[in-house]
């Protein structure tokens, strides 16, 4: 719905030059329901409550998270990968809003759940930025990461939206980065969920468009600069 926010919220383009795709918490801790939170509440006989999240995860998010991956290295343009749980084994570095998510899922830097989902693997090469926040700018070196490799604007995908991909996404706004949130490839807990984040970050933080948008605007810049 057009509200009288739209007109103060900035055009936002991917350009092949600068704009970086964001793989953000793609890990096993709660990106799969064979480990992490999924072995958790299947141990409990829950696993049915994440249902919708692991669905969506495995019919749209990776499929769609692949399409992306393949046109941004096809381009030659930045693609960069953030990984959420503790710093530590013991999880003290966590904050307490995240200590019993780390430890129930055994997400720590080092631990088997903490690794990327074997579908989206990084390239060699590509960073890999580690954080044990919501939001990746609060404890790690991405924005350090943004500016070496030039990014401007940012294309976030991942889990969860309204978690860890908003929080991300509105720091980069807030440090000036253009921030764009793909539709098909973010996800949480519900679709009520999904779309309400969405509609709030519209509202002056970025834009939200879909894969195939994405890539034929990033395959358009790419040509013209070819």
């Amino acid at each position: 719905m057009a509200t009288y926010v739209d007109e103060f919220t900035p055009t936002i383009k991917v350009n092949q030059a600068d704009t970086a795709l964001v793989v953000i918490d793609m890990q096993y801790a709660s990106g799969s329901r064979h480990k992490g939170l999924g072995a958790f509440l299947a141990k409990q006989g829950r696993l049915a409550d994440a249902e919708y999240r692991f669905n969506r995860i495995e019919t749209l998010i990776i499929p769609n998270t692949q399409k992306l991956l393949a046109a941004w290295r096809a381009a030659k343009a930045p693609v960069i990968y953030v990984r959420v749980g503790s710093f530590k084994p013991d999880f003290s570095d966590a904050a307490p809003h995240v200590h019993a998510f780390f430890k129930m899922s055994n997400n720590y830097v080092g631990s088997p759940e903490h690794e990327i989902v074997a579908e989206l693997t990084p390239m060699p090469g590509e960073p890999v930025v580690d954080k044990n926040t919501m939001g990746a700018f609060a404890s790690s070196n991405l924005q350090e990461v943004f500016q070496k490799l030039g990014v401007k604007t940012a294309v976030y995908v991942g889990v969860s939206t309204n978690n860890c991909v908003d929080g991300t996404a509105c720091e980069a706004t807030d440090r000036g980065y253009g921030s764009i949130l793909v539709s098909d490839a973010t996800g949480t807990c519900s679709d009520r969920m999904q779309e309400v984040t969405l509609e709030s970050f519209l509202r002056l933080s970025g834009r939200v468009d879909t894969t195939d948008a994405l890539i034929a605007e990033l395959q358009a810049s790419a040509a013209t600069a070819g």
